[in-house]
């Protein structure tokens, strides 16, 4: 993170510092209803050396403004400031977007930018769109995750040295929920590794930890002699290929209309490669709602076709458009992982609960497992548990958690107001000793300790 000139100050005078815009920022320094209170009444001084100070010089300066700014500038006179903003269009040059982008715009979808992708967050609300995949069918456009494939003889050799599962226990057509640990303690990524077969393999990553994940894949392949390009070993076709979730319990239905051979009896956690809406693709049975549902990946040219057969197909059942803001909630409400909140590279597979994906299999020598071992035979001393609100409130990631006499434990990772249990609820880190169910718990909320309980997930 970069620093200001006065982050040492902050830091002296003992502020809660966090990441903000790159920067290493002070959050609070003696409570935000207090310093709210002192600007209010009295005087107070804020460090905004982040914000950031262009120039803009010659006689094309007024021309120049007058274009990319909303407001008239040429009202202005020396040593007058005005408030403006820069239009841009809707769809940005800076932003990716997917094979699909284009359907969301027309149907209205609240877009923004989600690791480097235009995507839609929502289309007709969060909690409306929740309940559509608990009861009915929806549709996600997550073309913005990572594929890279990684094949030949020692495909398997380097998926056992860089995973924490035991890829050797695959066949052919089935799925891996895995993690790769990076040699530190802490997790690159979670991943779901496709067996197409004993030297075929297909990773599916997180979007935000594409390249990440791809020059760690391609360093440790390289001290195995593998090489890394098209055509070669390794390859990454994140930007070759588009992928729909159909979820929800009428999801398969809808997708079976569009498969000629069945598909609604596929076990979990297993996949095809066959056709459909006429396409060449992968259709996977693993979902992250917990209600149902597939995964199809086709490569990008066949999005359009792909879309309209799907919505043909779903018309009967009410197929309707879900965006990331629902994949959130329901994601959490089953307990799902979610990297860069639950898990990241500081936290461990053991720490976060993953200990049924770290297998200390014979001759599996993978990355960190001697670290892992430790935490696995002595104990950690923080567990990622969840947790419901006793007290009405609702957690955010970042909140502190404490003990019920207000001692700091832990902190959230993710926390929201659950759509179908309409209480507050979220995961967190915790001390060991409070993270068995039934433990009663504090979250900090404006200042305030309001009670909550450690409870099982999945939530619902």
């Amino acid at each position: 993170m970069k620093t200001t000139a006065f982050t040492k100050y902050h830091i002296a005078a003992g502020a809660k510092m966090a990441e903000f815009a790159g920067y290493n920022m002070p959050i609070e320094f003696s409570g935000i209803n207090d310093e709210h209170m002192t600007v209010r009444q009295g005087a107070g001084v804020f460090d905004v050396s982040h914000m950031g100070e262009i120039w803009v010089k010659g006689p094309k300066a007024l021309a120049l403004l007058q274009r990319i700014t909303s407001n008239d500038v040429s009202k202005l006179y020396d040593g007058k400031v005005q408030y403006s903003c820069m239009p841009c269009y809707r769809k940005t040059s800076s932003m990716k977007t997917t094979a699909f982008t284009k359907y969301h715009i027309a149907a209205g979808a609240k877009m923004a930018e989600f690791a480097g992708y235009n995507m839609p967050i929502e289309f007709s609300g969060i909690n409306d769109e929740h309940m559509t995949v608990r009861q009915g069918a929806g549709v996600f456009d997550v073309s913005h995750m990572g594929e890279i494939w990684v094949k030949g003889p020692k495909a398997l050799a380097l998926l056992q040295r860089i995973t924490s599962n035991d890829v050797s226990k695959l066949y052919d057509g089935k799925v891996q929920y895995s993690c790769m640990p990076n040699g530190r303690g802490g997790i690159v990524d979670d991943i779901l590794v496709y067996r197409i077969d004993a030297e075929t393999y297909l990773l599916v990553v997180n979007a935000a930890n594409v390249e990440k994940d791809w020059q760690h894949i391609c360093a440790e392949g390289a001290k195995m002699g593998m090489q890394a390009g098209h055509g070669k070993e390794l390859y990454n076709a994140s930007d070759e290929i588009c992928q729909l979730a159909v979820q929800g319990p009428l999801a398969m239905k809808i997708v079976q209309k569009m498969c000629d051979e069945p598909v609604e009896e596929m076990e979990y956690y297993t996949f095809r490669k066959m056709r459909v809406a006429g396409c060449d693709a992968i259709l996977s049975i693993t979902g992250y709602t917990g209600s149902g549902g597939c995964e199809i990946y086709v490569a990008n040219e066949d999005g359009d076709k792909l879309w309209a057969a799907l919505w043909e197909a779903g018309a009967e059942y009410g197929l309707k458009n879900i965006g990331l803001g629902a994949r959130d909630t329901l994601r959490l409400e089953k307990g799902f992982c979610l990297y860069g909140n639950d898990i990241d590279d500081t936290t461990s597979p053991i720490e976060a609960g993953l200990g049924w994906i770290t297998k200390f299999a014979d001759g599996k020598e993978f990355i960190d497992r001697p670290l892992m071992e430790r935490q696995k035979a002595d104990g950690v001393t923080r567990k990622l548990v969840g947790f419901k609100m006793i007290d009405r409130g609702i957690p955010r990631h970042g909140y502190v958690l404490a003990a019920p006499g207000g001692a700091p434990i832990g902190h959230v990772t993710s926390g929201t107001m659950s759509p179908c249990l309409k209480v507050g609820f979220g995961m967190g880190y915790v001390a060991a000793e409070f993270a068995k169910p039934g433990t009663e718990i504090a979250v900090v909320i404006r200042d305030r300790l309001l009670k909550a309980e450690v409870v099982k997930i999945p939530f619902v």
